[in-house]
């Protein structure tokens, strides 16, 4: 085809005639959800993708979600939380924990013997607690759904661990306060970074080793700085953390019942189920990695194990007590918590 300017002429008018299209059939309701991690980071292309367009798709849309990953609307991820209550966003992607003391009540699942290896099933427990209980810590926010992912597994750089003794005097990297607490329980010194610093922490020896899932270990390349990863029987950790999806209070109340019910209906059991696939997946090609590189994978015995939750059960005490401080009845939590988790690893 021979291009004039006829032809120039006719493609500029058919483009702005689809430009002319586009804005005339513009999404009724548009919405920014921010987030920290990598456009290629699975939580974005295997979660966070994946369930904006579902509810798009089930709103004929009338819904657009736009993701903005890496941080890209500015801030760190700590303020997420707050980006979203002042409206800077709509809705945002977060760790709890990072906004730390915020959701008190959320970090039962994050405690030692909540997490018994089924991610799914905690993210069911997570979701039937929320309305009567959870909810209570979102205060100026509507958490659309919460997940948790692979859990804590230990990374150690030169040192195998099988008992809390060949912890004492580690530096080990923690994800959260809990983590910390579970850390000094074990005879550990616990050390603050961000997930992108622990490689160079381990490579400097800042670190002896590190509290995070398996799922991580391909994109920081963890198991080159990393001889054993190591964990429970049947998937067991030290704790885990977790995570909500969250909208702006008064941006939720202003939406019209239908497009709330959208939301709801995409964001429910099944929903919570899959996520739960999803970061099992993550955690297993993570582990599988590692081992290809000749990493030694360690699943502790049970009663190797049992030697670990003996030392961590006062982290729970401790939990309870500094809730009992706050109004929050954390025994009761925990208590709910671990019954829900284990009826629903059982219907599994």
């Amino acid at each position: 085809m021979t291009i004039t300017k006829k032809t120039k002429a006719f493609a500029f008018g058919l483009a702005v005639a689809a430009a002319s299209a586009t804005s005339a059939f513009a999404a009724e309701f548009e919405f920014k959800l921010h987030h920290f991690l990598s456009p290629k980071a699975p939580a974005h292309t295997k979660m966070l993708e994946p369930w904006a367009q579902r509810i798009m798709e089930a709103s004929d849309g009338r819904i657009e979600i736009e993701i903005f990953p890496s941080m890209t609307l500015g801030g760190k991820p700590p303020q997420l939380p707050r980006q979203v209550r002042d409206g800077v966003v709509d809705m945002a992607w977060i760790v709890n924990a990072y906004a730390a003391g915020a959701f008190p009540r959320t970090e039962v699942f994050e405690l030692p013997g909540v997490f018994q290896g089924d991610i799914a099933a905690v993210n069911k427990a997570m979701l039937e607690m929320y309305d009567d209980e959870i909810s209570k810590d979102f205060k100026g926010l509507v958490a659309l759904f919460q997940h948790i992912h692979g859990g804590q597994g230990m990374h150690m750089a030169t040192d195998e661990v099988r008992s809390p003794a060949d912890l004492e005097g580690k530096k080990i990297r923690i994800p959260s306060r809990t983590g910390a607490w579970v850390i000094e329980a074990l005879g550990a010194s616990p050390v603050q970074t961000s997930v992108g610093e622990i490689p160079v922490a381990l490579s400097k020896r800042v670190i002896d080793g590190a509290l995070i899932p398996w799922e991580i270990i391909p994109p920081l390349k963890i198991h080159e700085q990393t001889k054993y990863q190591i964990e429970g029987p049947g998937g067991k950790r030290l704790g885990t953390t977790s995570f909500s999806v969250i909208m702006n209070e008064d941006r939720w109340n202003s939406l019209p019942a239908d497009i709330q019910q959208i939301f709801v209906d995409n964001s429910g059991p099944e929903w919570h189920e899959e996520i739960g696939k999803v970061w099992a997946d993550a955690d297993a090609f993570g582990i599988g990695i590692a081992t290809k590189s000749g990493n030694a994978h360690i699943q502790l015995s049970d009663e190797e194990w049992a030697e670990f939750e003996a030392a961590v059960a006062p982290v729970v005490d401790r939990w309870v007590a500094e809730m009992a401080e706050k109004g929050i009845d954390g025994q009761a939590l925990y208590d709910r918590a671990f019954k829900l988790v284990n009826e629903n690893m059982a219907a599994n």
